[in-house]
């Protein structure tokens, strides 16, 4: 039994395959008391709305209670460095932070998003791993430089509309947007799709905005494993060929990161990576979808976000479900 849900990484593919079997289940009869008098604290350190809502819904459905906390707002700010002179922002340490919840609730889930300063630094996930280092119960990732409960969403998605997914031709394609976003989202959406054997495309712009080696290694190790492919391409029409599923996301560029004044020198040629019908057409009949928020006809149409092949609402209910599952997995607890 695992005693987090940090990073899919360390996850086989048939756990996942059993965590979506009963989110499967959960999807079709929510209500259960399995959590009964198990407490969560809830910490973001960023704005949510899918996530927020798919967690406390989903612990109130299996009978458990959500405590919301959003330090620096409602709480108080919170220091992750050690050996430091607290004479800033933040009012306490991680280790007491840390220590104190895991003596009121069962377990802590964290939304912590890079600091867009230093990629080595945030690449290092200091915030959540602190939480895993000092705390005494289970930590769930909620978002922070990967995304695996958004993993776990798309992959049930993937599966209701493609069967069976092995060798299916998955794109996970870059989309224009204003700013440079993370890349947690297209980090995980590479890590999943490869490790239950689809043939993986990463689309993007040019080299400045393929994923950290960290990623691409994953994926391409996961595919050999499967005996799927994994490929980067620069091309367009090239990389939507024959497409079973169009997954799409917007991040930084790396050799630019906390420097986007520079990077928007890069990113301002690029809106024409918008997903449209034109390119939806190159597809083999692909479903398209988007984690959300999304911004339309600056990522995607609004004709692509209407049509009958965007599943993008379907994998954000989906959170629900395999969040559920998750929780239930990691308590020990069957349905």
């Amino acid at each position: 039994m695992h005693k987090n849900f940090i990073t899919t990484e360390n996850w086989s593919k048939s756990e996942l395959e059993d965590l979506l079997t009963v989110a499967g289940d959960l999807k079709n009869n929510p209500f259960h008391q399995n959590l009964k008098n198990k407490s969560f604290a809830l910490l973001f350190l960023n704005p949510s709305m899918r996530t927020r809502t798919s967690f406390e819904i989903g612990i109130q459905q299996l009978g458990g209670t959500a405590v919301i906390l959003q330090p620096g707002k409602d709480a108080w700010g919170i220091e992750f460095n050690n050996n430091v002179v607290m004479d800033g922002d933040t009012e306490e340490h991680i280790k007491e932070v840390a220590a104190v919840l895991s003596t009121y609730v069962d377990a802590i889930a964290v939304r912590a998003f890079p600091k867009f300063i230093s990629w080595e630094d945030d690449k290092q996930d200091k915030v959540i791993q602190a939480f895993k280092k000092y705390a005494n119960v289970p930590i769930i990732n909620m978002e922070t430089i990967v995304h695996p409960c958004q993993e776990l969403a798309l992959m049930m998605t993937v599966k209701k509309h493609l069967g069976e997914v092995k060798n299916k031709k998955f794109l996970m394609t870059w989309t224009y947007h204003p700013k440079p976003l993370n890349t947690a989202v297209a980090n995980s959406g590479i890590s999943i799709s490869s490790k239950f054997g689809m043939d993986v495309t990463l689309l993007c712009p040019n080299k400045n905005y393929i994923l950290d080696e960290k990623y691409i290694e994953l994926a391409r190790k996961n595919c050999q494993a499967q005996g799927a492919t994994f490929s980067i391409s620069h091309d367009i029409e090239q990389a939507y060929a024959d497409a079973d599923f169009v997954y799409a996301k917007s991040w930084g560029a790396l050799p630019f990161y906390g420097n986007p004044e520079e990077e928007w020198k890069q990113r301002r040629k690029f809106q024409h990576f918008m997903i449209d019908e034109h390119k939806m057409a190159m597809t083999n009949n692909a479903k398209f979808s988007h984690c959300l928020p999304l911004r339309r006809n600056i990522k995607a149409t609004d004709a692509v976000m209407d049509a009958d092949y965007c599943v993008a609402i379907e994998e954000a209910e989906n959170r629900l479900h395999v969040q559920k599952a998750m929780m239930l997995a990691l308590f020990g607890e069957k349905l």
